[in-house]
């Protein structure tokens, strides 16, 4: 749906809370609101109808299920037009969990996740260098994400007539 609409001050509350914490019920978030319950789901429908809000996920520590790699992926494109073929390829390998289609440097920057540097090796050599259109890559490997969080929703200030 290709309709403008404005948040207003209870939309942004709803969703500042939700961004803190997604499992929150909309009956506490009503009581901090100061809003019914209902309105707070047809709120949320509208807002997921109108793809503001695009559904909600869980925050994993993947080092702790095994995965102690995050790496980052410059990815030069042999050229532009490649893209969308490069990006259905690298959307079907697991490790790769976020893709960017950026200015600068690389036509693509990419987040990976992987066991360890071996298990890294592989999914480079034997997946992602393989895929055609892709002229070469650059990994750097996180040594520690020190934080990762959802921007903060701000008021916006009417602007005056």
């Amino acid at each position: 749906m290709a309709r403008n609409y404005e948040l207003d001050d209870t939309d942004r509350k709803i969703l500042a809370l939700l961004i803190e914490d997604a499992k929150m019920p909309y009956t506490e978030i009503a009581r901090k609101v100061h809003v019914s319950g209902g309105t707070v789901h047809v709120r949320m429908a509208r807002l997921e109808e109108l793809g503001i809000v695009l559904g909600a996920t869980l925050k994993i520590d993947y080092q702790k299920l095994g995965y102690g790699v995050r790496a980052f992926l410059g990815i030069y494109l042999q050229k532009s037009s490649v893209y969308e073929g490069v990006v259905k390829q690298l959307y079907e390998i697991p490790e790769v969990v976020s893709i960017d289609f950026t200015t600068g440097t690389y036509g693509i920057f990419a987040r990976l996740i992987c066991r360890d540097t071996n298990h890294l090796r592989e999914v480079l050599h034997e997946q992602i260098q393989l895929i055609e259109g892709i002229e070469r890559t650059e990994t750097l490997i996180s040594l520690e994400e020190a934080f990762n969080r959802p921007i903060q929703l701000q008021e916006v200030q009417e602007q005056p007539s």
